[in-house]
């Protein structure tokens, strides 16, 4: 069973959900509180939204999904994270991985609009595994790290490539209002492969494919780059993990492909599901 945090017309205020027959159940607590229950949370959860009233559940197309986590403590991204992306943008192969920050502001959700801002024309799509943290750690080890995570979902790291130039850090190009999607639901970690590796992953653009690869292909794998975050970081639950995106990024393209108004951007990640976002122009 998937999980969302959502609301309704008739109630703004963000609400739990579990994903049933297309419905949305709703659940007591939120989706940070879920996480840090683990897997016998899940299993709890599961076990109410099957026996929940007709009167808490609402139709899947009916409500209005948020980011999975809505105002995550930490969103943590990786760049460079597949050997095929770091080429075409002519890198190596790193030693460590790029780390970089995104802030709450920045998150739009499955369905929403991902907006292309005033400042710029070069908003780039990025396909992207997207780890929650399920319990308070540091200093991770292989044994241990993969305990730490609760689920997993898809995101689109979009991209105003001109700004992310302009300094040697990528923090501005990567924080503009709503340009990172985040949806369309979590995925318990317990329901797929460890570390969510050996999953397709895919960007599509107006239904063409523009990224496809393998979670495998990861240069730092989910395992690993929980176990660097936390030599330096605590993670706390509803941290959010973001795991680089594989080559086929518009800004590599010739001539270059930028996501434009009216354009319909997809993330699909294999047993996860499928993030999709209409791109809008900031007013």
């Amino acid at each position: 069973m998937n999980f969302v945090t959502f609301r309704t017309a008739s109630d703004l205020t963000p609400r739990l959900g579990a994903v049933v027959n297309e419905s949305v159940v709703t659940l007591p607590s939120d989706m940070i509180s879920l996480c840090a229950k683990g897997a016998a949370g899940f299993a709890a959860a599961a076990e109410m939204a099957a026996a929940a009233p007709a009167e808490d559940r609402h139709p899947l197309t009916a409500v209005e999904l948020l980011p999975v986590v809505p105002r995550p403590g930490k969103i943590i991204c990786l760049g460079l994270n597949y050997a095929d992306h770091a080429a075409e943008g002519g890198n190596s192969k790193p030693e460590y991985p790029s780390l970089f920050m995104r802030g709450p502001s920045s998150l739009t959700a499955h369905g929403a609009p991902l907006r292309r801002p005033r400042a710029s024309t070069q908003l780039d799509f990025e396909a992207e595994l997207a780890v929650v943290i399920g319990t308070t750690c540091r200093h991770l080890t292989p044994a241990n790290a993969l305990q730490a995570v609760a689920g997993y979902s898809c995101f689109n790291d979009g991209t105003l490539r001109d700004y992310q130039r302009k300094t040697a850090q990528w923090t501005i190009g990567k924080n503009f209002d709503e340009t990172g999607s985040f949806g369309p639901w979590l995925v318990p970690a317990s329901t797929l492969p460890a570390g969510a590796a050996g999953l397709k992953i895919e960007s599509r653009l107006n239904g063409t494919v523009m990224q496809s690869s393998n979670t495998a292909h990861m240069l730092f794998p989910v395992e690993e780059t929980l176990c660097l975050i936390t030599e330096a970081i605590t993670l706390d639950p509803g941290d959010v993990i973001i795991m680089g995106t594989p080559a086929g990024v518009g800004y590599a393209r010739r001539p270059p492909v930028w996501m434009k108004a009216s354009d319909t951007i997809e993330v699909e990640i294999e047993g996860i599901g499928i993030l999709s976002n209409r791109i809008e122009d900031e007013a």
